[in-house]
């Protein structure tokens, strides 16, 4: 019989994971067949495994057999529960090591970026229009609108762009506490943005989130990179819209003067995100990201993983790489806010696999998790930062996010990225301006059948592709995208509605 086409990941596992659709008595390992059809993504049982027995996956348990599960069987939700005694030895720091310099035949890159004048490193070069409070969102987009109508960006070819960024709060909350934090980092880590050479900020003038606060939290300073209005002051809408784009027309040529220039790949940091997951992501497009990411650190860059939810039960893999015990308890101190947090709201963290994630072959949280963290690489964990913080470690570092994926990649470019790359397995349809975003196929079917929303397809990784090559590919990639190559998503024009601060907390 021939050998249908599975893949056993680790020699403890009692599941194998099937690349291609196969019917029913397909053949499995040794004199195992399958007893239904199972889709490709999807797991089946390589030999007998008891009810309560944990299931293993990547060596490391996924999950617990709710009913007995016979040898070739479809392993997923009907018999598969995520239950509670799932292995937790974080082992502090009991893997860190130091941060690796280029290796070997390794030379150092560059890109050609943008030079700003707090001496970060821009990868594009946009005007952003933000809004205080939902209340002037309509403004921002007016205000962006006519700009483009006008047809003035013509005389500015080294412009990249207007970018409105309209959102839902800034009022109706309290003016303290974190759920106004997290806005007011967001805010201004979109602001102060090296992606944006100069920023326009509009208010209504009454909401809670008050402009003078920010800006003199912030010791910001009025000038040809920043400038601020609210519509009460200005005289109303219309008024407000002439004089925002007034001011856009002032900032022009400002904005123009800087041209790209060759920029160490150390001045990069990249956001590590992935959004409709499959069976794929955690074989494929996940671990080649992460190639590529340690690629990045050995540059002296940063890479950012997040998505705290998306850690649940492989946390582990993490606190073993802090560079010590207190950046490591800093995870673990996160994941109990977050059960406490889910417990609050009447979930739980095994709610986070979509319908999507579970139909392209993902049963548990556990088993996304294990997935999600591939991203991440190898390099040692050397900070931990919440929502929105500015980073300020070069490295591998965690920032706190939700996993829903607008909300966790604004928090990542708040914190300072400025590339992002997304593995998507389903067929995320996302961008992030002033951040390009590089899509990554995790399966060649996928790539195939969208092929102008990936940039990458890393499914060609089970038909022998090297993880070591496609991270090189990703890494090489990153640069060309840095030094101004458009993306998919930047091609289709994504990014001026994925905007989306994390929202905390009551809405009064």
């Amino acid at each position: 019989m021939t050998q249908s086409r599975i893949l056993r990941l680790n020699p403890a596992d009692n599941v194998v994971v099937a690349i291609a659709d196969l019917p029913t008595g397909s053949a499995v390992e040794g004199d195992i067949v399958t007893r239904a059809r199972v889709p490709r993504g999807h797991k089946i049982a390589a030999r007998g495994i008891p009810a309560g027995e944990p299931i293993r996956k990547f060596g490391q348990i996924i999950g617990f057999a709710s009913v007995a599960i016979e040898p070739g069987e479809w392993v997923h939700e009907k018999n598969v529960t995520m239950g509670e005694d799932f292995e937790r030895d974080y082992a502090f720091a009991a893997d860190a090591k130091p941060v690796e310099s280029l290796r070997p035949g390794e030379v150092p890159a560059f890109f050609d970026g943008f030079r700003r004048a707090d001496g970060r490193a821009g990868t594009r070069n946009y005007i952003g229009i933000l809004s205080s409070v939902n209340c002037s969102a309509t403004a921002v987009d007016y205000i962006a609108d006519e700009i483009m109508r006008s047809g003035i960006l013509r005389d500015y070819p080294d412009i990249d762009g207007i970018v409105p960024l309209p959102h839902g709060q800034g009022c109706g909350m309290a003016g303290r506490g974190e759920a106004f934090d997290v806005l007011s980092r967001t805010q201004w880590g979109y602001a102060s943005h090296p992606n944006f050479s100069a920023v326009l900020l509009v208010g209504l003038g009454c909401e809670v989130f008050q402009i003078p606060r920010m800006k003199d939290t912030y010791g910001i300073a009025e000038g040809d990179h920043f400038q601020s209005l609210t519509i009460q002051e200005t005289g109303g809408t219309r008024k407000a819209v002439e004089a925002g784009v007034a001011r856009i027309k002032e900032m022009l040529p400002f904005a123009a003067k800087v041209k790209r220039q060759p920029i160490p790949a150390s001045e990069l940091t990249l956001a590590l995100q992935c959004g409709g997951s499959d069976g794929y992501s955690g074989l494929t497009a996940n671990p080649a990201l992460g190639v590529a990411a340690d690629m990045l650190v050995r540059q002296g860059g940063t890479a950012i993983l997040s998505e705290t939810p998306e850690i649940y039960g492989a946390e582990h893999l993490l606190t073993r790489r802090a560079e010590s015990a207190e950046v490591g308890q800093k995870i673990v101190d996160l994941i109990h806010w977050w059960e406490d947090y889910t417990a609050k709201n009447g979930g739980e963290m095994n709610n986070n696999p979509s319908p999507g994630n579970k139909a392209g072959g993902l049963t548990t949280i556990l088993e996304k998790s294990l997935g999600a963290v591939a991203k991440g690489g190898n390099s040692t964990l050397r900070g931990v930062y919440r929502y929105a913080e500015r980073i300020d470690r070069k490295g591998f570092v965690y920032m706190d996010t939700p996993g829903y994926d607008p909300v966790a990649a604004t928090g990542q470019v708040a914190g300072g990225a400025n590339i992002l790359a997304f593995t998507t397995g389903r067929g995320s349809a996302y961008g992030c301006k002033p951040v390009p975003s590089i899509k990554l196929a995790t399966n060649s079917e996928l790539y195939a059948r969208m092929p102008d929303d990936m940039d990458i397809n890393c499914g060609d990784i089970v038909e022998g592709v090297t993880l070591e090559e496609k991270g090189r590919q990703i890494f090489e990639e990153v640069l060309a995208v840095a030094s101004g190559k458009q993306t998919k998503s930047e091609e289709l024009g994504y990014g001026r509605n994925e905007f989306v601060p994390w929202q905390i907390g009551a809405v009064m």
